[in-house]
């Protein structure tokens, strides 16, 4: 073991007696040289073990290496001649995954709790409850400062409200409504599905170029449905341009006074302060239960994790009560090793820059879209997503308006969305009109961009240069098929009709 019971916070791997003993084999100055630098590492550990908040600055990969061994070294899977008779004793067959998971092979938690610590696994419980206690620091370095609790699942977001409901549903077993301000993202409302709630969808109203909560209706609805028979109110801080933050504030507030939960899809909004201020401040006035953010969105680190946080500890307990069986660890692990390679300093630098890009990536985007005739949609209220609109000046819509999307992407640039009106989808049986404009009736097809934390400069110099392209390429075609329309003579016989529309898709394609 690498630590003894009780003292591992101080104890070296290399104690006193095997230092004098390497002594023997090289001189002892060198010895004593060597064992310097590794205490220099220790320390980072020891400090991190007593405080459980985020280090200032970032780790090396040495020090984080070595904290991820010793801590593997405490799992019983890694015990020297143990002797697994049960049906999950951390057996791998592959070299390359043990290797891939630092022989952290138990997972986290146990059948009835996902936070709890699990005998055979020291070293994994470690990990997982450090990896919380950062999740948490971090949260509070985001902005939500009276944040109480929280914990990693190994689950997306919209699984993890999932969970967050049917822990809701142990207190209200009555409910069976789920208020929700309209936002086209299917999972969060695959997820009240799920869990066996019904959707009640508020549509949201137009101010300006913004869509915003409708909380006249809402209100109506509390009062309609009657406050009992509500789960909760599903509220959304990040989404796509032209929709804004909810209006959470009101909603806690409204929640508070009719003792209705509040839950918040928070999927992408840690990297916001605009959004961890309206949480917090929604917690504040008013009531918020849960709120639940991506770990990948937020800390760019492989999908299938996120945190479950709230204010009332108790609470946040409850759900990770709610979890069945173990859970995989790999989430908790990545989270890990990035908020320790990054540090507190480094986060906080990154969120600096995405606000540098937000604002440079709206003043590329107006620029752009004033060349041709388009105009960038005034959305302050979004500080992540950005649109434009896309009416390429002689009413094209639809299809060809979403060519511009599929150029795009064949160009490889990722993440844009167009959106025309005149679309209908279904999800789960509930039938959306123009579904990924948020509303019934958005009065035009757009483009969206979002600034994410991690974008480049040369990110978005790169997206606005093929963008003008496309934008150059589309007007050239509408230019030479609006030319062929007005100087071909009504008599001009087929084959010559024929060869002037073969003539012109050739220029088009130049």
């Amino acid at each position: 073991m690498p630590w003894s019971t009780g003292k591992f916070c101080n104890q070296r791997v290399m104690n006193t007696d095997n230092l004098e003993l390497c002594g023997k084999l090289i001189p002892m100055a060198y010895v004593s040289q060597g064992s310097q630098a590794r205490v220099s590492h220790e320390n980072k550990i020891k400090q991190l073990l007593q405080h459980r908040k985020l280090p200032d600055s970032g780790w090396d990969n040495q020090t984080i290496e070595l904290l991820l061994q010793e801590l593997a070294v405490m799992d019983s899977n890694n015990f020297p001649g143990n002797c697994g008779v049960g049906e999950r004793e951390g057996r791998i067959a592959s070299p390359l995954v043990a290797q891939r998971h630092y022989r952290l092979c138990h997972g986290i938690g146990r059948s009835g709790d996902i936070t709890a610590v699990q005998p055979k696994a020291a070293g994994s419980s470690i990990l997982m409850k450090l990896t919380n206690c950062l999740a948490l620091d971090i949260i509070k370095l985001a902005g939500i400062h009276s944040a109480s609790s929280c914990f990693v699942v190994p689950m997306a977001t919209g699984m993890s409200l999932v969970l967050c409901m049917l822990t809701m549903k142990l207190q209200r077993p009555s409910a069976k409504y789920v208020l929700w301000p309209r936002i086209d993202q299917k999972s969060c409302f695959k997820s009240m599905v799920t869990a066996g709630f019904k959707p009640i969808v508020v549509e949201n109203v137009l101010e300006g170029d913004e869509l915003r909560t409708d909380i006249v209706t809402l209100r109506s609805k509390v009062k309609e449905l009657g406050p009992e028979n509500i789960l909760c109110i599903m509220s959304t801080t990040s989404c796509f341009a032209p929709r804004v933050p909810d209006r959470l504030e009101e909603i806690g507030v409204l929640c508070k006074e009719n003792d209705i939960p509040h839950l918040v899809n928070n999927a992408y909004g840690l990297q916001s302060s605009k959004c961890t201020h309206l949480i917090q401040q929604a917690a504040r006035v008013g009531r918020v239960d849960a709120f639940v953010q991506s770990l990948d969105k937020n800390f760019m680190v492989p999908v299938g994790g996120s945190i479950i946080a709230g204010f009332d500890q108790k609470f946040v307990d409850e759900i990770g009560k709610s979890y069945p069986g173990r859970a995989s660890a790999t989430p908790s692990m990545d989270l890990f090793i990035t908020l320790l390679s990054l540090g507190a300093q480094g986060y906080k630098s990154l969120l600096q820059e995405r606000k540098q890009m937000y604002n440079y990536l709206a003043t590329s985007l107006a620029q752009c879209a004033a060349k041709f005739g388009e105009r960038l949609l005034q959305t302050k209220n979004n500080q992540i997503s950005l649109g434009i609109t896309l009416t390429l000046e002689d009413g094209v819509k639809g299809e060809k308006a979403t060519e511009i999307g599929s150029m795009l992407f064949t160009r490889f640039v990722s993440g844009t969305r167009v959106v025309a009106p005149g679309q209908e989808s279904e999800v789960c049986g509930h039938s959306f009109k123009n579904f990924g404009s948020h509303s019934n009736n958005y009065p035009c097809t757009y483009l969206t961009a979002a600034a994410a934390i991690g974008m480049t400069k040369s990110d978005v110099d790169l997206f606005i240069g093929r963008l003008d392209k496309i934008f150059t390429r589309m007007k050239h075609k509408l230019v030479e098929t609006n030319t062929e329309t007005t100087q071909l003579p009504a008599e001009k016989n087929d084959s010559e009709q024929g060869l002037n529309n073969l003539i012109c898709l050739s220029l088009a394609d130049k």
